[in-house]
């Protein structure tokens, strides 16, 4: 078995539960602290001319970029949402290579722009890749409903049923019943529900009531579950951080 440490957070942009604040620093320190093998991102920006003439500690490369370096050598950013003065999108932080990633669109309305994003991770000693997904649905019900059925095609399609998958990230979903019904239908287990009994609460990261963020697992076992919004992970993203500890054959 190889032990693989797994974190999850909607970053917000960079800023603080209230948007007072530009925290991108303090949150890198947050997330170097758990010292997890795999990282998946939402609401990351790669790029906000605007936003940097406003803040001078605002880093010069992207968001992803800098949160990586240097302890995750290898990383993948897909755009969701574009504007005049740049994008934001998803990224997964891995110490393992990436084979392949990519970007696929999941927008179904003209409010919101979705997507998620997909990478082949290279697992040393695996005889054949982890498939990862990083997840932002749609604030309206109808729509998760319309891109978990894209989600769950591109499985059936791009990924061998036999072969391990996590899906991670926030799922924009308190009460569930959409996301367990599509993860019961590809063979995926809530890793939190797996590890402690019952889903993660990630949301408000002030007060953590609402499972929002989760982590789904298929061909992994999940071993513990942790939720950080105190400490240093105190007011820093609206989103807590769910961590999960794993064994992968």
């Amino acid at each position: 078995m190889r032990k693989l440490r797994i974190l999850t957070i909607n970053i917000h942009k960079g800023f603080s539960w209230s948007n007072r604040k530009f925290i991108l620093h303090r949150l890198r320190e947050a997330i170097r602290s758990v010292d997890a093998d795999l990282v998946f991102l939402q609401e990351v920006v790669g790029k906000n001319s605007a936003q940097a003439e406003k803040h001078s500690n605002w880093p010069d490369q992207a968001q992803h970029e800098f949160l990586a370096d240097p302890q995750w050598k290898y990383f993948a950013y897909g755009k969701n949402a574009f504007y005049p003065d740049g994008h934001h999108g998803n990224a997964i932080l891995s110490k393992f290579p990436l084979l392949h990633s990519e970007q696929i669109d999941t927008s179904t309305n003209s409010f919101e722009q979705r997507g998620f994003l997909y990478c082949a991770v290279n697992i040393p000693g695996s005889p054949v890749p982890l498939h990862c997904l990083c997840i932002h649905l749609g604030l309206f019900a109808v729509s998760r409903r319309k891109q978990l059925r894209m989600q769950a095609d591109y499985i059936g399609r791009c990924i061998p049923p036999a072969e391990p998958v996590i899906m991670a990230g926030d799922f924009n979903d308190w009460s569930g019943r959409c996301v367990n019904d599509f993860a019961k239908i590809l063979g995926m287990k809530d890793a939190a529900t797996e590890a402690k009994g019952r889903k993660a609460r990630t949301f408000p990261a002030r007060i953590p009531f609402l499972p929002l963020d989760r982590i789904y697992f298929r061909g992994l076992t999940a071993k513990s579950s942790a939720t950080y919004y105190k400490g240093v992970w105190k007011k820093l993203s609206d989103h807590a951080a769910l961590f999960i500890e794993s064994e992968l054959p």
